[in-house]
């Protein structure tokens, strides 16, 4: 065992450091780590296989599938231009507003598909106001990350941690929801401070916003009722996914099937446009992460925890948030969250049960998703944007965006941590 354990150890922290390096691609790094561990008998194949999480998997498939179809429709550009027309074309206004759509679309779909879609549309809005578009860039990576960690389905920890602790939409809504308002203004007032008097333009430049005309972006009416009426069941499952008695991954396939049947679309050139680098991914990663769970180490790292916390749910709670935070800023979240959960899950039996350490779990999804707003690299949205304003000659550095975005995310750690003692852990 010693030597499976200093093995797993190995190829985790080789699988890390490649990550972080990012030279490679991800999907690569993940499966030859998972591979090495087969063939060096770390695991059995059986034993891989079980460490893999299909309902996570599935349900970041069927949600693939589902944008992929939904973008068709232009229902995402109608939103964006409707939302800078109502703020009559004032630049600050067209900031907030793109922010509140950023972070709803992305709490309902995927927020890296969300900035793919509302990108564009920043950068159309900002080169007719003729003003630097970087402020908005910023506002839009902070509201997709913030909007998605919201809901089960908005960020890809939070559907692992759904997943592994048996939490529904609703429990996300009801135990995260609340908060994510407070930090969308604990986020745009300091942006107001910074840039809300530098925004100068003519009415005459204002006037060409309102010429825009929103229903030119829908491209197919017909595509688009489908599409809503069966985002509408999707999510109305998602909600009352506890007395449906439904995992998410059921429901969020299911509701694809249903969508390509009645679009008619064809499923070969849809999932051609999934995002399968990710899917073997976290399918490697599990399998990585898992060793580490067959060989003990997470089991000592638990209860070396809870030594440290004195078993205080207050204290592993307020521990896990901000060291969450302060990591995915640095490092991917997902293998992040893939590494604390099988830890939080290690320290039910000492805390009261599976029941009881619910808190550590909305913690662990605070931390990570809004967490990855501190730098560059900290979230897949974050390096999506920053791609697309290279290309279109607004690109921005590392140190640009960090030093602005890492205290905004530090105020929203803050906020998050008030929060958190109010509401599980006064008493």
């Amino acid at each position: 065992m010693e030597a499976k354990l200093i093995i797993a150890v190995v190829v985790f922290i080789a699988v890390y450091g490649l990550l972080i390096w990012d030279k490679i691609n991800r999907a690569v790094v993940s499966l030859l780590g998972a591979g090495a561990l087969i063939v060096l008998g770390v695991l059995n194949q059986e034993a891989a296989v079980v460490g893999v999480d299909f309902n996570t998997l599935g349900l970041l498939i069927a949600m693939m599938a589902i944008v992929t179809i939904c973008q068709k429709t232009g229902m995402f550009q109608y939103l964006a231009i409707k939302s800078a027309k109502a703020a009559k074309g004032e630049p600050w206004k067209i900031l907030v507003a793109l922010s509140i759509v950023t972070a709803v679309v992305s709490a309902l779909l995927d927020n890296v598909t969300t900035v793919l879609l509302t990108v564009p549309i920043t950068f159309l809005l900002t080169d007719e106001l003729k003003i630097e578009p970087y402020p908005f860039l910023v506002a839009q990576i902070f509201s997709s990350n913030i909007g998605g960690t919201a809901t089960l389905i908005g960020d890809p920890p939070n559907i692992m941690i759904g997943s592994a602790a048996s939490l529904t939409f609703m429990d996300f809504v009801v135990n995260v929801g609340p908060i994510i308002p407070l930090i969308m203004i604990g986020t745009l007032v300091p942006l107001k401070f910074l840039y809300g008097n530098k925004f100068k333009v003519s009415d005459e430049t204002k006037n060409r916003i309102m010429q825009f005309n929103e229903r030119d972006a829908i491209t197919d009416r017909s595509l688009l009722n489908k599409c809503l009426f069966v985002l509408a069941i999707v999510i109305g499952a998602f909600i009352f996914q506890k007395p449906l008695h439904l995992e998410a991954a059921t429901i969020g396939l299911f509701g694809a099937a249903v969508l390509f049947l009645v679009t008619g679309d064809d499923l070969h050139l849809v999932m051609e446009k999934a995002e399968w680098t990710t899917i073997f991914f976290f399918m490697g990663l599990f399998v990585v992460v898992h060793s580490l769970v067959e060989v003990g180490l997470i089991k000592s790292l638990a209860e070396k925890t809870l030594e440290l916390t004195g078993g205080n749910m207050k204290v592993a709670g307020m521990t896990i948030l901000w060291v969450s935070a302060i990591a995915s800023a640095f490092i991917d979240n997902i293998p992040f969250v893939a590494t604390m959960i099988p830890l939080i899950k290690g320290m039910a039996p000492a805390m009261g049960g599976p029941d009881a350490i619910t808190p550590l779990w909305w913690a662990l999804s605070l931390g990570a998703c809004l967490g990855g707003n501190g730098t560059l690299i900290g979230a897949s949205a974050n390096v999506v944007v920053a791609g697309m304003a290279h290309k279109n000659g607004h690109g921005f550095s590392f140190m640009k965006f960090t030093v602005l975005a890492f205290p905004l995310m530090l105020i929203s750690i803050v906020i998050s941590t008030v929060y958190m003692y109010l509401r599980y852990f006064l008493h």
